[in-house]
C-alpha cells in the first residue's frame, strides 16, 4: 500500500516538475509563470498537450524541437525526473511511519494527509529554490515568503489532527532559531550570508523544529558541513577561490532533507560516540 502511494506520489510530482521548470526559468526574469503557455526558446512555436508529457515526450522527441529540430535541454527532463523521485521518497519517508501518529482515527489520518502536503509542498519549493539560486545566486521572496504561511497552516493542520500539538512549539522555536543564527551571521559578514538565506533558514526551522530537536540540529549543522566540503573541493580543484560567491541556499536545503530523512538515526550515531545514547 505504501509503495503504491509513493508511486502515485512519484506521477504527480513529475507534473509538477514540468510546473517547476516553467518557474525556474520565468520567476527570475519576472515573467509570469501562467502566461504565455510554454513555446519553444528557438523558433517560438507552441509546445502541444501531446508534446509536453513529463520525461516521455523529451524521450520521444529526442530532445528536438518537433518543428525546428533545435535541441531541448536535459535539464528539463532532470527536473521533472528529479521531482518525480523526491515526491516518491517523501510519501515512502512519511508513509512508512517516520511521523507517527497517536492512533488510527479519522482525525490522525487527516493530520498524516496534512502533513505530506506539507513536506511534499517543501519539496517542491526546494527543487525551485536550488536551481534558482545556482542560476543566479538568489532565492527569490515571491517563493520563500509565501511559503510560510502555507507550511503555518499544514503543519498546525498535521500537528492537531494527529494529536501532537507540542511538535508547534519546537517549530515555532526551530524557525526563530535558525532564523536569528542566519541574520547573526548575515550582519557579521554581510559578503557570505544574504538576507534570502536568512529568509529560507526560518522556512526550514520550522520544518526540523516540527519534527524535533534532533532533526533540528543534524539539518542546521549539516548545512555548514555539506556546504564547506563542497567549497574547500572548489578551491583545490582550482574552480573557485577564497574570494568567489558560492550559493549556499541548495546546501541549506540538502542539509534540512538529510535533517528531515536521518536526523534521529544521526544524531543518535554521533551521541553514541560519546556514550550519550
Amino acid at each position: 500500500m505504501v509503495g503504491a502511494l509513493a508511486g502515485v506520489a512519484g506521477v504527480f510530482g513529475s507534473l509538477i516538475g514540468s510546473f517547476l521548470n516553467v518557474v525556474i526559468f520565468r520567476l527570475p526574469a519576472g515573467r509570469s509563470i501562467v502566461a504565455p503557455p510554454s513555446a519553444c526558446g528557438s523558433c517560438g512555436a507552441r509546445i502541444r498537450p501531446w508534446d509536453n508529457v513529463p520525461v516521455v515526450s523529451w524521450l520521444l522527441l529526442r530532445g528536438r524541437c518537433r518543428d525546428c529540430a533545435a535541441g531541448i535541454s536535459v535539464r528539463y527532463p532532470l527536473v521533472e525526473l528529479g521531482t518525480a523521485l523526491f515526491f516518491g521518497v517523501v510519501a515512502w519517508w512519511l508513509l512508512s511511519g517516520v511521523v507517527s501518529t497517536s492512533s488510527s482515527t479519522g482525525s490522525a489520518t487527516a493530520g498524516v494527509a496534512a502533513t505530506l502536503v506539507a513536506f511534499l509542498y517543501l519539496a517542491a519549493v526546494s527543487v525551485a529554490l536550488a536551481m534558482i539560486d545556482l542560476d543566479t545566486h538568489t532565492l527569490p521572496n515571491r517563493i520563500v515568503l509565501p511559503a510560510y504561511p502555507v507550511a503555518a497552516v499544514l503543519l498546525t493542520g498535521g500537528a492537531l489532527l494527529a494529536g501532537t500539538p507540542e511538535r508547534l512549539l519546537t517549530a515555532l522555536a526551530g524557525g526563530a532559531a535558525l532564523f536569528g543564527l542566519y541574520l547573526l551571521l548575515a550582519l557579521i559578514y554581510p559578503g557570505g550570508m544574504g538576507l534570502g538565506d536568512v529568509k529560507l533558514a526560518g522556512l526550514l526551522g520550522l520544518y526540523l523544529g516540527w519534527l524535533g530537536w534532533a532533526p533540528l540540529a543534524v539539518g542546521a549543522f549539516s548545512a555548514f558541513l555539506l556546504g564547506g566540503v563542497f567549497s574547500l573541493v572548489l578551491v583545490i580543484t582550482r574552480r573557485a577561490n577564497r574570494k568567489s560567491g558560492i550559493p549556499f541556499g541548495p546546501w541549506m536545503l540538502a542539509g534540512a532533507w538529510l535533517g528531515i530523512f536521518g536526523g534521529e538515526t544521526i544524531a543518535t550515531w554521533y551521541l553514541s560516540l560519546f556514550g550519550l545514547a
